[in-house]
């Protein structure tokens, strides 16, 4: 980036063509004539080539003055630079990975694989938030700790299965363990993503008095209930006729989600598939954006001295040619 600090002196460069026709039409005035009885011999006589180069230093004179009217204008060359702020959110999810995340009301897909893609989808998006994961089932544990390195936290995303947690829905203790993550995070929002399609049954603290504990920590809570309405077809391994499906009742504690969630001033969403399960996504990206402020500034460095040296360089020339190759006796 390159810029004139007193762009109004280039004007000055529309005078040098003036002042190369005014030399020109001087030097054909100046002539002068000596007579002679005969110049017949004179006309068979080439002009000397120095003679020509002589009349040109005049243009060495003008370049001089041109670059010396481009170094008045302060030539300058900006470095553009951003300083970003942002006001980070924390975030962690919690994921329910019960066998009740099986069941395949989520077209293609089971609950689990769906809520899995969805969450990563999300991840994805998001930018210098911190995020960590919690799994739960009978038990919680932290699958990863808060982190901006996303693609960790992506692949360790892709290690939960249903399974490695003894069964059970501990709601309680998944939100318990959530806010412990960010009890000491200096973020200006800090915020849990709960997923579960059951109700609490294991865990020694119930949901509700988690959730006034995250409340005085400052942690909002987005609840999400995962499952149809009614009834869900459900996986089952059986000895004799190997893999069939069962229906089962969609148990979601609905009330319980609701309270959590508005203890903390958060919101409950309902998903019966997986449209609606992106859809609660991006709404929660849209509630929880990160606040970014950009402030842009240029670095100037003068550069007229180069343009000077350079004028004065073109000047010595001509000065040496003229007072020595180019020299003219009178």
């Amino acid at each position: 980036m390159m810029r004139f600090a007193h762009p109004e002196f280039l004007l000055l460069l529309l005078f040098i063509p003036v002042f190369a026709w005014w030399h020109f039409k001087r030097f054909k005035v100046r002539t002068t004539s000596i007579r002679y009885s005969n110049v017949g011999l004179f006309g068979k006589l080439s002009k000397p080539r120095s003679h020509l180069w002589r009349r040109s230093m005049i243009f060495l004179r003008l370049l001089a003055l041109a670059l010396a009217i481009v170094a008045l204008a302060r030539p300058q060359s900006g470095h553009t630079e951003e300083e970003v702020i942002t006001e980070g959110v924390d975030i962690v999810l919690a994921l329910d990975t019960s066998s009740s995340m099986l069941a395949e009301d989520f077209k293609p897909k089971n609950r689990i694989a769906a809520a899995k893609e969805v969450a990563s989808d999300f991840v994805s998006g998001r930018q210098n938030d911190r995020i960590g994961m919690v799994v739960f089932a009978g038990k919680s544990f932290t699958q990863c700790p808060l982190t901006l390195d996303y693609g960790i936290l992506l692949n360790f995303m892709k290690d939960i299965n249903v399974g490695q947690i003894e069964d059970g829905t501990a709601i309680g203790l998944a939100i318990a363990n959530a806010t412990s993550r960010l009890k000491d995070s200096e973020a200006k929002s800090k915020v849990v993503i709960l997923l579960t399609d059951g109700r609490n049954n294991r865990g020694e603290i119930d949901p509700v008095t988690a959730a006034k504990v995250a409340k005085a920590m400052n942690v909002r809570i987005y609840t999400v209930g995962v499952g149809t309405r009614g009834e869900a077809l459900y996986p089952v391994d059986d000895p004799f006729f190997g893999k069939r499906y069962v229906k089962m009742p969609v148990d979601i504690d609905e009330d319980v989600l609701q309270q959590v969630a508005q203890i903390t001033d958060g919101q409950y969403f309902r998903a019966t598939d997986r449209e609606s399960l992106e859809k609660i996504f991006v709404e929660i990206d849209q509630l929880e954006k990160t606040k970014i402020e950009v402030k842009e500034y240029t670095r100037y460095s003068e550069l007229f001295v180069n343009w000077l040296w350079a004028a004065m360089a073109v000047l010595v020339f001509e000065v040496v040619l003229t007072n020595t190759r180019f020299r003219k006796i009178p």
